[in-house]
């Protein structure tokens, strides 16, 4: 079963109903770690407890080696007030509006660009850079 990916469908992925995760990104490192939309991370954690494969379908001038993991990725944060309204929060609270979070290459089960497919390694390492 393919389709847009919501919250609720957590449970879906729980329940075996759901056999493969696409995401898309917006970075991805020499070693395969990833830059997506904040949840992203939460969402290939939730797949990798259910041993469903997460992957990453990007273009290839995503692919940038010369970050070598996503430790070098500047995360751009957001104004609080974005989220402040939204929940209709009191102004006064504190908080924290990332736009981006990193997934770990260890989480994805492969990066497909217009030039094929990234695979893990044996040893469950993405060589970004061999592909590029």
């Amino acid at each position: 079963m393919v389709f847009a990916f919501k919250k609720y469908h957590l449970y879906k992925l729980q329940t075996k109903e759901i056999n493969a995760v696409v995401v898309g990104a917006d970075r991805v490192c020499a070693n395969g770690d990833t830059a997506n939309k904040i949840g992203t991370y939460n969402l290939s954690v939730v797949a990798a407890a259910h041993d469903v494969p997460f992957y990453v379908a990007a273009p290839f001038t995503t692919l940038d080696c010369s970050l070598a993991d996503g430790g070098g990725i500047t995360i751009e944060e957001r104004h609080k007030d974005e989220l402040i309204i939204s929940a209709k929060a009191p102004p006064s609270i504190g908080c924290w509006n990332p736009a981006f979070d990193v997934t770990p290459a260890e989480f994805i089960a492969g990066i497909i660009t217009e030039k094929g497919v990234i695979t893990p390694a044996e040893d469950g390492t993405i060589d970004v850079a061999a592909f590029v």
